[in-house]
């Protein structure tokens, strides 16, 4: 039996993730924004062309604001606070939301309407340069983990296109480039096919440790996710497309919201660890196995602002227990999660990423993707701070072994071993989603239902599209 000091402990844990609605924060930054944007015409054009060439909303590109000192009182007043990680070169007041989704922001002595500075951020500030003709000098040093260049100057507005690689601060940097190549290459080639989980993870490791060595945790994450997202990218016809239009204006995918991993229950405490080891701290931890048979560890990574939805298989007496610390014993029958990991591998192996969240204008995208013959599931979310759907999943090819052996276990049917042999499985998605009130949290009923409605036994049934 639980006592109820356990049951109180575990609430008291889990209730610093009960995320607030920031719509003041966000609001008085989006009236900045718009002031901004009266006042600098490539600004106001390029988010127009951001929302109509690739479905997103300027205010999710935006890094930082600058802005004058006599808006402090007010920033403080709905949320935020002191930034232990802004250094920058004028000594200004860095200021972040700690518990909202916002741009962080710098103060300047002075008192006006409109903020002195925006700066968005791209994946690659050269990449947004040649798109648009700038020939502005760039600060910092190429792959390095601050860079800055002055897109555009009117009417004492500027606006700045900038890059980060494992860096919250506002600081050009030299950088090692043959240590930053060297550990790129590590992770890029790195054996992804094992026919034992064990050994796939026990080098993966070894190698991220030696990844870590070269260049430091931080940017070894930054690294490790660059390259995540490129191999989910090579087998996903919604993410190819969304990332072509968002090169189009050479953005890159640094509007990306979250990183879905899904793991057995045998190598999960292992996927954690790989986590752990690039500076990734626990966040929520949803208990849905009584529900829907699965259970998600959050994580977060604060310096690179990476989040990780980590999905399991997880049955009803097991909803109590920190399933990221305390090993689990191997399954009996598969639910959704540990189906598809026995169909295409783990997420940290060969299966890469189940999907890839990224901010959008949540209807405007689903209206622009079928345009390109993409459709979109149903929203599984649709509240007024929080809008998330699916892509339709992409069909991967299941190798012949893995069936064998689900088979034998009894894990599958012959129905069903048959059904996969022949029309393969839903393999990965890219997922619309849209935040309002810089709500940072997840909805765990929204989640259950549409890991329920891409359980891979049920991808024959004719699925309603929106």
């Amino acid at each position: 039996m639980k006592t109820t000091t356990t049951i109180e402990a575990r609430d008291e844990a889990e209730s610093q993730f009960n995320w607030p609605l920031c719509y003041e924060a966000e609001n008085f930054l989006l009236e900045r924004i718009d002031a901004f944007l009266t006042e600098n015409s490539f600004a106001r054009i390029l988010s127009q062309r951001m929302r109509d060439e690739t479905g997103t909303l300027f205010l999710d590109w935006v890094d930082h604001l600058v802005l004058p000192s006599s808006d402090e009182a007010k920033l403080r007043e709905t949320g935020f606070t002191d930034d232990p990680l802004g250094e920058n070169r004028g000594n200004l007041k860095a200021l972040w939301h700690p518990e909202a989704m916002l741009p962080r922001i710098l103060l300047v002595e002075a008192n006006a309407k409109y903020p002195a500075a925006i700066a968005i951020r791209p994946a690659l500030v050269a990449d947004f340069a040649a798109v648009h003709g700038i020939t502005n000098e760039i600060e910092g040093e190429p792959l390095s983990r601050f860079r800055k260049m002055l897109a555009y100057k009117e009417n004492g507005c500027e606006l700045y296109a900038i890059e980060r690689r494992g860096y919250r601060g506002y600081l050009p940097a030299p950088v090692d480039l043959k240590k930053f190549l060297a550990a790129r290459e590590l992770w890029q080639t790195r054996r992804r096919r094992w026919e034992d989980d064990a050994k796939g993870f026990a080098h993966s490791l070894e190698r991220l440790q030696r990844l870590i060595d070269l260049v430091g945790r931080d940017l070894a994450c930054h690294l490790v996710f660059e390259e995540e997202r490129a191999y989910w990218q090579k087998r996903n016809r919604a993410g190819t497309e969304q990332k072509r239009r968002q090169d189009s204006l050479g953005l890159g995918w640094a509007n990306h919201d979250h990183h879905t991993f899904r793991s057995s229950r045998r190598h999960f405490i292992d996927l954690i660890k790989a986590w752990e080891m690039l500076g990734f701290h626990r966040r929520e931890r949803y208990y849905a196995g009584a529900q829907a048979g699965w259970g998600a560890q959050i994580v977060e990574q604060p310096i690179e602002g990476i989040t990780i939805f980590n999905d399991v298989d997880l049955y009803p007496d097991e909803t109590e227990i920190d399933f990221s610390r305390k090993e689990l014993p191997p399954e009996d029958k598969l639910g959704t999660i540990g189906l598809w990991v026995g169909l295409h591998g783990e997420s940290f192996l060969e299966a890469g990423m189940h999907h890839l969240e990224c901010r959008f204008d949540h209807e405007l995208l689903r209206e622009q993707l079928a345009k390109a013959k993409i459709q979109t599931m149903d929203s599984f979310s649709d509240f007024p701070f929080l809008k998330q759907a699916f892509t339709e999943g992409e069909c991967w090819p299941v190798r012949r072994g893995r069936l064998d052996r689900l088979r034998c276990r009894g894990l599958i049917t012959d129905e069903q071993f048959e059904q996969f042999a022949k029309e393969g499985a839903i393999g990965s998605h890219l997922e619309n989603l849209q935040r309002k009130g810089g709500f940072k949290g997840f909805n765990q009923k929204s989640v259950s239902v549409i890991i329920e409605a891409t359980d891979p036994r049920r991808q024959d049934e004719v699925h309603l599209w929106a």
